[in-house]
């Protein structure tokens, strides 16, 4: 798979602060019957973002209007746990999100998002808190992104790294997943294999 290379970017964000916020309350199971990563974006916490009529929640923090076209998306801890279903990041990337903001990541969450080039950012306590309250004050916050460096750097000149696979950061940097990147090598891997003969 072939994707568009993750740099660096801004985006703003939307909060929504939760701890454990599993893969069933991301696309609840219901929506799992595609195996297409296209008309997701409906299905992204679909039981938070409306009640059992089908009716908008107004309080959802997604449906401010300030969050459309936010591109980040910032949790709390422990962010898509539960099951292993890769639909959970297709809805997020189908949505717009490129990166998601959590003190922690489920570790197959975070494996399906950097296969998929939805950046999982890992941030500290502090920076954390501190974003948190800068959204709160300003909605439409922009914050940078970048991948070489692995930073984040709100408006105010804070900044702080965050970690990531060096292996998923390649791919991501490059935009192609681990078939794509082994396939950039078939030039190389026919010349040894002709040279072999």
């Amino acid at each position: 798979m072939t994707t568009q290379p993750l740099t660096g970017f801004s985006a703003r964000v939307v909060a929504l602060p939760k701890d454990d916020i599993d893969t069933d309350q991301i696309i609840p199971a219901r929506f799992l019957t595609t195996t297409t990563k296209s008309n997701l974006a409906s299905a992204l916490f679909a039981d938070w973002r409306a009640d059992a009529t089908g009716k908008p929640r107004d309080d959802f923090p997604l449906h401010a209007p300030a969050a459309i076209g936010a591109e980040l998306l910032i949790a709390g801890r422990n962010f898509g746990c539960g099951s292993s279903r890769e639909h959970a990041v297709w809805a997020l990337a189908a949505s717009g999100f490129r990166g998601v903001i959590a003190l922690s990541f489920a570790d197959i969450f975070r494996a399906n998002a950097l296969k998929n080039g939805v950046l999982p950012i890992e941030v500290g306590l502090e920076l954390h808190a501190h974003l948190l309250r800068a959204v709160a004050l300003d909605p439409s916050l922009v914050v940078t992104v970048d991948l070489e460096l692995q930073s984040l750097r709100l408006p105010d000149g804070t900044c702080a790294t965050f970690p990531i696979e060096p292996f998923a950061k390649r791919c991501l940097l490059q935009g192609v997943d681990e078939l794509g990147l082994l396939l950039s090598y078939l030039p190389l891997i026919e010349a040894h294999e002709a040279a072999r003969r």
